[in-house]
C-alpha cells in the first residue's frame, strides 16, 4: 500500500501502525506530534492506529527556523520553499541582493533573444545567479501556444547542457495573462514525452491541477490571482482541494503581493510559493524579499503547528476556577 509521510509517499507492507512508522523514523520515545489524514492522533493510539492505503502523515517536532523541513521537486530536495524570478529589476546587482535576501535556492529564468547577454560586453544573467548555486528554472513566459512552449524547452534544454527541469506556461490574452489550459495540457504531454521534468502553471481549477498531475508532471503551479496583480490567494478553498487531492508538490504562482499572502498559501499547505513582481516592484525590493522569506517560513511552521478550531463565541484563555470574587 502506499501512504504519505510530510508530503512524500511511501510503499509499506499491510498491517503497518503509526508507531512502526514513527519507529522507522528515529522518532521513538522523542517529543513529536502526528496528525492522521488532517485528525490530531494522540500519542497513546500510535501502537493501536492501523494504516491503509492512501493515510496522510504528518509528523512534526520543534525545530529552529525550520531548516530540516524540505520538499522535493524531480528527486532534489530543498530548503527554501520560496521560489523566485529574475525579472522587473532595476539592474543585476539589486537582482543578485533580493535573491540572496530571500533564501531561494530555484531561481526562474525567462529564454528570450535578447534576455541573457543582450549585448557584447553587458553582464550576463547566469553570472549573477550561477548554476552551481541555484536551480535555474527556465520557463515558458510570454508563450501563446503549445508549439511555442515546447520550442522554448528544448532551447533552454541546449542553452543549459541538458537541463530537464522546466516551468511550463502557456497564456491565453496579453490583458489577463491566464493560462490556456487547453494548450498547457498539449505543451505537457509533449515535454514528459520528451523527458522534461516539467513544473507547470495553471488556473485554480482541481480538476485541471489533477489532470496535469496525471500528465506526469512533477509541480503543479496554480495562479493565487493574475500574474503580477498582487492581490493575494483569491480562491483559497479551490487551493486547498488542489493540494488535498495531489499527489506531487503544489506551489502557488502569480499574484502574492506581501508576505502575508505568502504565508497563506503555506497555512493551506502548499509546498512552496513562487514570486517575482511581489518582490521586484516593492519599494525596496531587497528588503521585501526578506520578508517574503519569513512569511514563507512562518506559514510552513504554522501549517505543521495545527491550527486552533475557529469558534463561534469566545473561550477564556485563563481558567475561573479559584477566582477570589
Amino acid at each position: 500500500m502506499i501512504i504519505y509521510v510530510n508530503g512524500e509517499s511511501r510503499e509499506l507492507a499491510e498491517n503497518n501502525r503509526v508507531a512502526d512508522i514513527v519507529e522507522s523514523m528515529g522518532l521513538g520515545g522523542k517529543r513529536i506530534a502526528v496528525e492522521l489524514n488532517q485528525e490530531i492522533l494522540p500519542f497513546d493510539q500510535y501502537q493501536n492506529q492501523s494504516l491503509k492505503n492512501g493515510d496522510h502523515l504528518e509528523i512534526v517536532h520543534a525545530i529552529g527556523g525550520g531548516q530540516d523541513d524540505s520538499f522535493t521537486v524531480a528527486g532534489k530536495a530543498y530548503k527554501s520553499r520560496l521560489l523566485v524570478g529574475t525579472g522587473k529589476y532595476k539592474d543585476l546587482e539589486e537582482t543578485r541582493l533580493a535573491i540572496e535576501a530571500s533564501g531561494a535556492e530555484i531561481v526562474t529564468v525567462a529564454i528570450r533573444r535578447t534576455n541573457i547577454g543582450q549585448n557584447p560586453g553587458e553582464p550576463n544573467l547566469l553570472d549573477v545567479i550561477s548554476p552551481d548555486k541555484y536551480t535555474i528554472l527556465p520557463n515558458t513566459a510570454g508563450c501563446y501556444t503549445a508549439e511555442e512552449a515546447v520550442r522554448t524547452c528544448r532551447l533552454a534544454r541546449e542553452l543549459l547542457g541538458g537541463h530537464k527541469l522546466v516551468k511550463l506556461e502557456v497564456l491565453a490574452d496579453q490583458k489577463t495573462l491566464f493560462p490556456d489550459v487547453a494548450q498547457t495540457f498539449i505543451a505537457a504531454e509533449l515535454l514528459v514525452k520528451d523527458g522534461f521534468d516539467v513544473m507547470v502553471y495553471t488556473n485554480d481549477d482541481p480538476i485541471a491541477a489533477k489532470r496535469l498531475e496525471d500528465i506526469g508532471c512533477v509541480a503543479v503551479m496554480p495562479l493565487a490571482a493574475p500574474i503580477g496583480s498582487g492581490l493575494g490567494i483569491r480562491n483559497p478553498y479551490n487551493i486547498l482541494t488542489i493540494v488535498e487531492n495531489a499527489k506531487v508538490p503544489i506551489l502557488v504562482d502569480a499574484g502574492v503581493g506581501t508576505a502575508s499572502d505568502a504565508a497563506i498559501a503555506m497555512e493551506l499547505g502548499c509546498a512552496g510559493v513562487l514570486m517575482n513582481t511581489a518582490i521586484a516592484e516593492a519599494r525596496n525590493p531587497i528588503l521585501m524579499a526578506s520578508a517574503m522569506k519569513k512569511g514563507i517560513e512562518a506559514g510552513r511552521e504554522a501549517f505543521l503547528a495545527g491550527r486552533m478550531p475557529r469558534k463561534r463565541f469566545a473561550s477564556a484563555s485563563s481558567p475561573i476556577d479559584g477566582l477570589f470574587f
